[in-house]
C-alpha cells in the first residue's frame, strides 16, 4: 500500500507565489478543515500528511476531512484516515472524471472500488459527487447524472455523509436530490450559490460548507448565503491547496489557514469568533461522528 505520508499528485496550477505562509494566530476554540485535498503537493517542497496535521493542530485545527476525486485519491484518503486519528475520509469520482469512465466502460468498476472504501470505518463520506456544468458539456452529463445517482445510493447504503460538489449545476443539483432522496447528511462543498439557494437548502436540512473563497472581493453571493444560513448548518473547509483566503490569494493553501476564514465568517456574521468555533465543531461533529472513533 502507498505510504500515506507521501502525496501522490501534484498540483498543475502551481501558486504563483510558492512558499507557504506564515501560520496565524491559534483559534483558543479548536475546529476541523471538512474538505481538503492533502494527497496533491503544492509550495516550494510539498509537507507530509503528519506536518500539514501538526502545524494545523498549532492554531487549533483539531481534525481535517481527507477527500478523494478518484480511485488513487480515494485509496489514499481512506488509508490516512485509518493511520491517523486526526484524520476522517470522503471517498468518489469527481464528476468531471465521470464521462471519461463512462465512455470507456470503466465507471461501474470505479464506483465498486468506492463502495468497497465506503464500507471502511474512518470512512465517513461520499464525495466529492455531483454536477458539474463548466467543465463538462451536454455530451458528457448522462454520466455525471449515473455517477451522482450512484454516490448518492452509496451514501445511503452505508449510513455516511454526502459531500456534494456543485458548479454551475446548482437547479439539477437540488432537483436530482428531491428526485432520488437526499441522504440523512448531505453538505454542499465549497457552497457557490447565493442566499436564496442557501435557503432551500437549509430548509432541506443540508449543510452549507464555506471555504476560502467566501472572503474574496468578488464573491457577495457568498456572503450573502452565509448570513442567511442557521448556524447549526454551517460548516468551514479549506479544499486546500485550492482557494486560499485573502489576504494571502496567490500563495498554497492548507489547513492550518482555516482560523482566516474562520474569523472573516465571525465578522460577516456579527458573532464571537469562540462562539462561531464551537458551533462549526458541534456541527462537523453531527454530520461526520467523532475523530477518535
Amino acid at each position: 500500500m502507498t505510504d500515506p505520508s507521501a502525496h501522490t499528485r501534484q498540483r498543475k496550477d502551481a501558486a504563483r507565489q510558492p512558499a507557504y505562509p506564515q501560520p496565524p494566530e491559534p483559534l483558543a476554540v479548536a475546529v476541523y478543515d471538512n474538505h481538503t485535498h492533502l494527497d496533491i503537493a503544492d509550495g516550494e517542497t510539498g509537507m507530509s500528511l503528519g506536518e500539514q496535521l501538526e502545524l494545523a493542530a498549532s492554531v487549533g485545527i483539531a481534525g481535517v476531512v481527507q477527500v478523494g476525486c478518484d480511485v488513487e485519491s480515494s485509496r489514499w484518503s481512506a488509508q490516512a484516515a485509518a493511520s491517523d486519528p486526526r484524520v476522517l475520509a470522503a471517498v468518489a469520482i469527481h464528476p468531471n472524471d465521470a464521462p471519461a469512465l463512462a465512455a470507456t466502460g470503466r465507471l461501474d468498476a470505479a464506483i465498486d472500488v468506492i463502495d468497497e472504501l465506503a464500507a471502511q470505518p474512518r470512512v465517513r463520506a461520499v464525495g466529492e459527487t455531483g454536477l458539474d456544468f463548466f467543465r463538462t458539456g451536454e455530451d458528457g452529463r448522462p454520466a455525471q447524472f449515473e455517477s451522482f445517482e450512484a454516490h448518492i445510493a452509496l451514501a445511503k447504503k452505508h449510513g455516511v455523509a454526502m459531500q456534494i460538489h456543485d458548479r454551475d449545476a446548482h437547479d439539477a443539483v437540488l432537483d436530482t436530490l428531491r428526485r432520488v432522496g437526499a441522504p440523512d447528511r448531505t453538505v454542499f462543498h465549497c457552497f457557490s450559490g447565493d442566499a436564496d439557494m442557501a435557503r432551500v437548502a437549509a430548509d432541506r436540512g443540508y449543510w452549507l460548507s464555506f471555504a476560502g473563497n467566501v472572503t474574496f472581493k468578488n464573491a457577495q453571493n457568498l456572503r450573502d448565503a452565509l448570513a442567511v444560513t442557521p448556524r447549526g448548518r454551517i460548516l468551514v473547509e479549506t479544499d486546500a491547496p485550492f482557494l486560499t483566503p485573502v489576504p494571502l490569494r496567490g500563495r498554497p493553501n492548507a489547513p492550518y489557514l482555516v482560523p482566516l476564514t474562520v474569523r472573516f465568517m465571525a465578522a460577516e456574521l456579527g458573532v464571537e469568533v469562540d462562539e462561531l468555533c464551537a458551533q462549526l465543531a458541534a456541527n462537523t461533529l453531527e454530520v461526520y461522528g467523532p475523530f477518535d472513533a
